[in-house]
């Protein structure tokens, strides 16, 4: 019976140290040096667009900080504010997929 648990301690053992595999990494760039959250790929959903506050979410994962306004064209969102600095910032999130199509 003690020969099962001492298996069982090994496996979970060797099992453990392989769960946290998706870790933050870091990116100093124009704005400064931040935390840069793993991407996880998302499913793509039919006829689904992604939602304002996603559009703001993703926008301010590209540096945006106080957010002014918020436009909808057919294709994409574009979110407009400031960055850390005080500097205008205009990102285009496109509407279907999440992707960042430009950072102004």
């Amino acid at each position: 019976m003690l020969k099962y648990f001492a298996i069982a301690a090994i496996a979970a053992a060797a099992l453990l140290p392989a769960a946290p595999s998706l870790a933050q990494s870091l990116e100093i760039g124009p704005g400064g040096v931040r935390l840069v959250e793993p991407r996880v790929e998302r499913p793509m959903r039919r006829g689904m667009d992604i939602s304002e506050r996603e559009a703001v979410r993703i926008a301010r994962a590209e540096g945006l900080r106080n957010v002014d306004n918020i436009d909808r064209t057919r294709s994409r969102f574009i979110v407009e504010g400031t960055d850390r600095r005080g500097n205008d910032i205009r990102v285009s999130v496109d509407r279907r997929t999440g992707d960042v199509i430009s950072v102004d």
